[in-house]
């Protein structure tokens, strides 16, 4: 049997590719679909199933778009509400292919229709060799019960607790372990950077899996929930009818800089996507910073959802890359991209901004003197913090910044470096002036001897 993981790591998204005898399974595809109808055409192989583990909240899937182009089945877990035609699956349900054999298992919690995939290889034997978990169980972490319209969190929680136990568990513990995503997926809370485990590793380290009562887990689980992006239940409820193939969206314009800041003028987000530092030296007054270097597109999702008119400011190479990525979420709205990029700005005449950056020993030495603002997710903080910050998560800054104090100088830090330059920049579009972005974030800090609160 083949077997492929692809993942994708601005999204921090695991897909797979099974294969027996000239027969191929596809499981949680990304949007671009390409990749699959490579790698089966290398391993000379047809496919026949795409199989969804749910519905996706963060991604748009492909499922539509593959299905069209190889006529290939699609299979969602009962009561999905999917309007494309698919076929709806249940507990002991299969699907057979050579050597290949994937049985379902309906394992409700992260969504309603969540469904694990048991896969056999018959060249190894009879026994189950993996299991595809979905966003049901991570690398360390399980799905967050949170991403339904109809159960609250607790209900949502109760049933993944049994989803876990009854179902998963119930695995030999030499079963491998592939979910649907890995470390800085927003569907998770501390998912591990491993991208594959065991059952029985699992059991003996995931916290969600330890010996414990159904509401303490309920408690554990609900407790200090990072906020739902908005654009959660849209990316819903274009996977639940899946989404217009790439090939349809309109070309991107290039963009003369007047035009741009028109543009900008009446509204539409100008988004950069260059690398920190030279975002830093310069760059459009009261444009946003997500640079493609990290979770570009998650992030972009959740601070300025989908609605929006973006131009992009991108060195030429990149800008097809952000827009795809961007594409990858449901964004599409996608109007231009800045002509000759921060050059092309500064040529015309008009005025660039700059963010300073301050190393950590600067900035321990200016403590009394400078705010610090922290935009680390509350399991980071409570693993460690400067003393004296004030801890306001990148997810939550634009609701917050109205009590941060704009008269003061203000040092802004994540853990690397990369959330706190998008902070920065979300204070600058603000109004806040005096703003300095940690180099090397807290990482630095600790890596330096700093003191750790």
């Amino acid at each position: 049997m083949t077997f492929e993981q692809f993942y994708l790591g601005c999204l921090a998204h695991a897909s797979y590719l099974l294969g027996s005898e000239g027969v191929a399974a596809v499981v949680d595809p990304q949007r671009d679909v390409g990749i699959y109808l490579e790698a089966a055409e290398r391993l000379g192989l047809r496919i026949t199933h795409i199989i969804e583990t749910h519905l996706h909240a963060d991604f748009v899937s492909g499922h539509r778009e593959l299905a069209e182009r190889t006529g290939a089945t699609i299979y969602l877990g009962e009561g999905s509400g999917a309007t494309f035609p698919h076929r709806a699956v249940r507990d002991g349900d299969e699907i057979a292919f050579g050597q290949c054999r994937l049985r379902f298992l309906q394992t409700p919690g992260h969504t309603l229709e969540s469904v694990s995939v048991v896969v056999t290889d018959l060249e190894r034997g009879p026994a189950p060799v993996a299991v595809l978990t979905g966003d049901t169980l991570f690398i360390g972490d399980v799905g967050r019960p949170d991403l339904s319209e109809t159960k609250t969190p607790a209900e949502l929680a109760r049933l993944l607790y049994d989803s876990l136990r009854g179902k998963l568990l119930a695995l030999p513990d030499d079963v491998a372990v592939y979910p649907a995503h890995g470390a800085g997926s927003m569907c998770g809370r501390n998912i591990s950077a491993d991208r594959s485990s065991t059952i029985g590793r699992e059991r003996q380290s995931n916290y969600a899996l330890q010996p414990m009562e159904r509401e303490r887990f309920v408690e554990l689980l609900t407790q200090d929930l990072p906020s739902r992006p908005e654009y959660f239940q849209r990316d819903v409820d274009v996977n639940r009818r899946g989404a217009a193939a790439l090939d349809d969206l309109p070309p991107v314009a290039r963009l003369a800089a007047r035009e741009v800041l028109a543009r900008q003028r009446q509204g539409v987000t100008v988004l950069d996507t260059r690398p920190a530092a030279e975002y830093c030296a310069g760059h459009v007054p009261g444009s946003i910073a997500i640079g493609l270097g990290g979770q570009f597109a998650s992030w972009a999702g959740s601070l300025i959802g989908l609605d929006r008119e973006l131009i992009l400011v991108a060195e030429d190479q990149t800008a097809e890359e952000a827009r795809m990525r961007l594409a990858r979420v449901g964004i599409e709205r996608v109007v231009g991209v800045l002509e000759d990029g921060i050059s092309g700005w500064a040529s015309a005449g008009l005025p660039l901004a700059a963010t300073g950056q301050i190393s950590v020993q600067e900035l321990h030495d200016r403590l009394g003197e400078l705010a610090v603002v922290d935009v680390r997710r509350q399991a980071e903080w409570s693993e460690g913090h400067i003393a004296g910050a004030e801890h306001l998560p990148l997810d939550r800054l634009r609701a917050g910044m109205a009590a941060l104090d704009r008269n003061r100088p203000m040092a802004v830090h994540c853990k690397s470096g990369y959330r706190s330059l998008i902070a920065c920049s979300l204070l600058e579009a603000g109004g806040f002036t005096q703003l300095m972005n940690v180099a090397g974030g807290f990482d630095a800090w600790r890596g330096a001897g700093l003191p750790v609160g």
